[in-house]
């Protein structure tokens, strides 16, 4: 069962309804037509369902004209505007410290993607998955947030952060994306994310300050707590879900990690109208068609990588989800 809400920083849509009215666009009526109040309030949080947002995306880029609203998004996202996410970074000690803040509190500012880590090749790669389908929002939302957290990464490092090349599964404006990230950025791969350097990500900072960090660390866990204890348990499997990609974990060992027994996993998510199964289910339906989208695996790929006994299984999942086989496929 997906959460048809979404939750962000207030600051975020008012740099949104900023762009637009750059763009030297009246913004009233269309707000008050999509139903969303222009807070002030910057640090305060605003939820609307997530068709609104989408139309809210799909609008400010048709009033813009702007095909890299995602670009513009994020280069507006600089550090100060994440609250006691930023100030926590600001205070690491390390580029590793500030990537693994954001690999378990970034849900705190959108819980529209999902961040990874992986050590490979002398690189640090970094990746990003949805947490929902995003359709045809997809590409501005993930620009802007790996705009924002590359914004992050340039700040803690005063300009000298040195990300290797940045990868979008989709296409793009290449020369405009290299102009804001300045590095090698390459559209149409297989995955959205950034490589960093393994021998440059433990040098120390020198805007670290380990008690400022460590009292907002407490500042963040405290809002974590506190989102999780609103997060649906479908909600929070799937996020679980997401962060492994493949070899899914089982319903006890998935228990165990939300510190609760298989039996209270099963009755709480039966209470939401869904089970393991279903969040399961759903999850690598989602992934499939993120897959089949990009190209970059063949259909026995994707069903080993899903985690499916064989490639019948897989066919036969797929005809269920989309009533067409795999290989017939075709993206709306």
């Amino acid at each position: 069962m997906q959460n048809n809400k979404v939750t962000l920083p207030n600051h975020y849509i008012l740099q949104i309804i900023a762009i637009v009215q750059d763009a030297g666009c009246r913004t009233d009526t269309w707000l008050q037509h999509l139903g969303i109040i222009a807070n002030s309030d910057e640090e305060s949080l605003i939820s609307m369902p997530w068709e609104r947002f989408r139309q809210f995306l799909l609008d400010a880029a048709r009033f813009t004209g702007q095909k890299a609203l995602g670009l513009m998004i994020g280069e507006r996202l600089l550090i100060n505007t994440h609250g006691i996410l930023g100030y926590a970074a600001m205070s690491s000690s390390t580029v590793r410290q500030v990537v693994n803040l954001l690999d378990e509190y970034l849900v705190l500012r959108t819980d529209l993607v999902t961040m990874k880590t992986e050590e490979r090749g002398g690189f640090l790669w970094v990746s990003f998955t949805e947490s929902r389908p995003l359709g045809d929002v997809r590409p501005a939302i993930i620009e802007a947030i790996v705009l924002a957290i590359r914004n992050i990464l340039d700040f803690t490092t005063m300009g000298s952060c040195e990300i290797g090349e940045v990868t979008f599964p989709f296409s793009g404006d290449e020369k405009l994306a290299e102009s804001v990230f300045r590095c090698r950025v390459i559209y149409n791969c297989d995955s959205a994310g950034f490589s960093l350097p393994l021998s440059t990500i433990d040098k120390p900072l020198k805007m670290a300050n380990s008690v400022s960090f460590q009292e907002a660390l407490k500042v963040c866990r405290q809002e974590l707590t506190n989102s999780s204890k609103e997060q649906t348990w479908a909600a929070r499997v799937q996020r679980l879900m997401l962060q492994r990609t493949h070899a899914f974990p089982s319903l006890e060992m998935t228990a165990r990690r939300f510190h609760v027994t298989p039996r209270t996993l099963h009755r709480r998510l039966t209470d939401e109208g869904t089970s393991y199964r279903e969040v399961v289910d759903g999850v690598r339906h989602q992934l499939a068609i993120r897959y089949l989208e990009t190209g970059q695996m063949t259909i026995q790929e994707i069903s080993f990588a899903l985690g499916y006994s064989d490639l019948a299984a897989f066919r036969k999942a797929f005809k269920r989800w989309e009533s067409v086989p795999p290989s017939s496929y075709k993206a709306p």
